[in-house]
């Protein structure tokens, strides 16, 4: 099963009308999608509109794959599961966000190998076709970091640093 989901604060019509093309262009009859409070709906692909907690990580379990868009929740889960996911970023350019900090965090992720992204509309139609190839690119731990925690607390306390805490 491929799970798509575009979080809660938003819908992201474009990519779901990229992947509901798809569907029907390739018969697929696997796929279930969250997509969101939007008045438009899809044709070919199973969805519903939010997901409660439990849902969602059934939902999860179940998926081979997950399509998703670069929300932190959704990539830390799938990482932790261990899940192959493709990431299709929204645009502020495209009035899909406020800012471009999903870029951001796809490329960065990208970066690090951590997961698979599409740019582009024919970059993920693409990914799509060859999803069979996608691998879960490492799971992530329950907890951050000790250098990324100590990083922090320095940040938000400074005068600690100097206690060696």
């Amino acid at each position: 099963m491929i799970f798509i989901t575009v979080g809660t604060d938003s819908p992201f019509n474009r990519m779901i009308k990229i992947i509901d093309h798809w569907a029907k262009e390739n018969n697929r009859e696997d796929i279930f999608a969250q997509i969101g409070d939007t008045d438009w709906s899809p044709s070919y692909i199973k969805y519903s509109k939010f997901l409660d907690p439990a849902e969602f990580a059934e939902k999860l379990s179940q998926a081979d794959y997950i399509v998703s868009h670069a929300g932190m929740g959704t990539i830390l889960t799938a990482l932790k599961w261990q899940k192959p996911i493709l990431v299709f970023p929204r645009r502020a350019s495209l009035g899909e966000q406020r800012n471009e900090h999903q870029l951001a965090t796809a490329n960065k992720l990208l970066s690090m190998e951590k997961i698979n992204v599409a740019f582009e509309a024919d970059e993920l139609k693409t990914k799509l076709n060859n999803l069979s190839s996608l691998q879960s690119k490492g799971n992530i731990g329950e907890y951050a970091s000790p250098s990324l925690i100590s990083c922090i607390q320095n940040f938000i306390n400074p005068s600690d640093k100097s206690k060696g805490k």
